[in-house]
């Protein structure tokens, strides 16, 4: 045995309560390690040295480097200790605080067990109900529909199916969006995900002058009150992008330290290098280095105090969530304060951030709820791109990703293959309309939220920011019925399928991707192709659908099988 790969830590990723009597157990060891059985061996702390509970632990997931065993206990007592015990070619060994060792002397167990000492029901994060089964579709306004022909438009500079740049203004409004709901909520949709709408010079409305006005080029906030109603009406929920990061250069309180300098008492609201802050210089903290995005002092309690009424006054005009734009540059007691009002107030919001790397200092149950799934989007870029990796390759970083935060905030990951910050994911994937619906199928496959960017339904085109913010081409005339066929049945597999929890096997087998989840029924098993070869499968059950796939082949371009196994 690797007895250096044997892990554990309570209070973790490894060790956590998913409700006021119930708690998932995680074990670590080196993945070429076999075993003849891992078990828990529990009880309230203060009773372990005299009697014991056990339970199986089983492998959830391999890396391809560590395995991890795992085990959910409904515990007698809410004071709980534990230790594990291993058993390898016939040999018994303990594994505590103390480390690995082949005798375990229980009636000194109160110094080396490892132990939650109480689980406090204010700890446990909860999920928002209605995040479960949805299915989100994010809108870059302005490039998304017109619906107000009736507005001021002498701002837009680019005709609707002309070639757009940084600089360019299309006209897409609230009333467009309101406009086509019906629209998206039969194409599946039930969440809408919108880039800013508060008043800015910008097309895209991340520098922002005023948090609490709606652009008039978007409609102002009577037609902002109107789409939340309209939404509502279809139960569709909306969350908005919120800026607090940094806001524009003229904003008020940033043109009154302009003005003022050392002098204005909102000096210590923004981190300027010298007595008065110069655009020209870019003599202060700003987003990237866009010196008119200045950057917000967010240990300064007074912005924190500010920047989270802004928040409250978005979900009490009627949004269901906040996404945080660059939340991995905002202090963590920014988040703690806006969490705790947030749900205090309205405890069905989610919160998540913009955050592309390692996200779990932020995923404990004391700031976000969950982040934009950037490590997924690479992953399926290097599986189903033009290049792609093997599939235990793809296996294993799936299942490292899942294993690094809880199920609560894997149940809250935004899923997606390309955003307004990426090249769309039909360029990534050479314009194969196949790979694109395969890696489309992962997205709603893997525990979290699906979130499809607006004209994936086409599929848009696009290379990188700005070219990934093309218009909606509403004349579909690019769309095949076989792409929108299958668009709709993969969409539809969420709803179908109603996966059960946040958990999911992931493995390779014999060159396919294979990813499994349980429903309230039975299970849903999925198989992708990207070997180069065809391959043989033998279906266990239903197929709810399939890319490519038959007389029990699977091709090799990148093709998927779904099937539904009843218990």
């Amino acid at each position: 045995m690797n007895k250096y790969a044997v892990y554990h830590t309570p209070d973790s990723n490894y060790a956590y309560a998913v409700a006021r009597d119930t708690i998932v157990v995680t074990l670590r060891t080196a993945q070429n390690d076999v075993f003849d059985g891992i078990e828990i061996l529990y009880q309230n702390k203060y009773i372990f040295t005299e009697q014991r509970l056990s339970k199986e632990m089983r492998k959830c997931a391999s890396d391809g480097v560590f395995s991890y065993y795992r085990a959910e206990i409904t515990l007698p007592d809410a004071r709980f200790a534990y230790i594990f015990k291993l058993i390898q070619k016939g040999k018994i060994y303990y594994f505590s605080e103390d480390g690995i060792s082949d005798k375990y002397s229980f009636g000194l167990a109160y110094y080396t067990f490892f132990q939650f000492p109480f689980i406090n029901a204010v700890d446990v994060p909860q999920v928002a109900g209605w995040t479960k089964n949805a299915v989100f579709y994010q809108i870059f306004v302005d490039r998304f529909a017109r619906g107000d022909f009736q507005k001021d438009d002498s701002y837009i500079n680019t005709d609707w199916n002309g070639k757009t740049d940084r600089y360019s203004f299309c006209g897409g409004d609230l009333q467009g969006i309101e406009n086509k709901l019906p629209y998206l909520k039969e194409s599946g949709f039930n969440a809408l995900y919108l880039t800013p709408v508060f008043l800015s010079d910008s097309n895209h409305k991340y520098g922002i002058r005023d948090y609490l006005q709606v652009d008039p080029q978007f409609g102002g906030n009577g037609k902002l009150k109107s789409l939340l109603s309209a939404a509502h009406a279809q139960d569709i929920k909306i969350i908005v992008d919120c800026v607090f990061n940094h806001c524009d250069a003229d904003h008020p309180y940033f043109l009154d330290v302009r003005e003022k300098g050392r002098k204005s008492e909102y000096f210590d609201w923004f981190i300027i290098d010298g007595d008065f802050p110069s655009v020209e210089k870019r003599n202060y903290a700003c987003f990237a280095y866009c010196g008119t995005m200045p950057k917000w002092n967010t240990s300064n309690p007074d912005v924190r105090r500010y920047l989270t009424d802004i928040a409250l006054q978005y979900l009490k005009t009627g949004f269901d969530g906040l996404r945080l734009d660059v939340a991995d540059e905002i202090s963590h007691e920014m988040w703690r304060l806006l969490r705790r009002e947030v749900k205090t107030a309205y405890p069905e919001a989610v919160i998540i951030g913009e955050i592309w790397h390692d996200s779990g200092q932020w995923l404990k149950g004391d700031q976000l709820d969950g982040v934009m799934n950037y490590k997924l989007q690479k992953i399926l870029v290097d599986y189903f791109g033009q290049k792609p990796i093997k599939a235990a390759s793809a296996a294993n970083a799936m299942n490292a990703l899942l294993i690094a935060n809880t199920e609560q905030a894997n149940s809250n990951y935004l899923n997606f293959l390309d955003s307004h910050d990426t090249p769309r994911f039909f360029r990534t994937a050479g314009g194969n309309e196949k790979r694109l619906l395969c890696a489309l199928c992962a997205v709603v496959m893997f525990p979290g939220m699906p979130c499809v960017f607006y004209g994936t339904e086409i599929p848009l085109d696009g290379g990188g920011d700005p070219d990934c913010r093309r218009p909606f081409d509403w004349t579909f005339k690019n769309r095949s019925p076989f792409y929108k066929e299958k668009f709709n049945r993969v969409i539809g597999l969420k709803k179908q399928c109603a996966f059960s929890d946040a958990s999911a096997e992931i493995s390779e087998e014999d060159g396919l991707l294979k990813i499994i989840r349980k429903t309230d029924g039975g299970t849903v098993c999925a198989y992708f192709n990207t070997s180069g070869s065809d391959k043989k499968i033998r279906p266990d059950g239903k197929t709810l659908f399939s890319i490519n796939y038959s007389d029990g082949i699977i091709s090799n371009d990148g093709s998927v099988v779904v099937e539904n196994i009843k218990n």
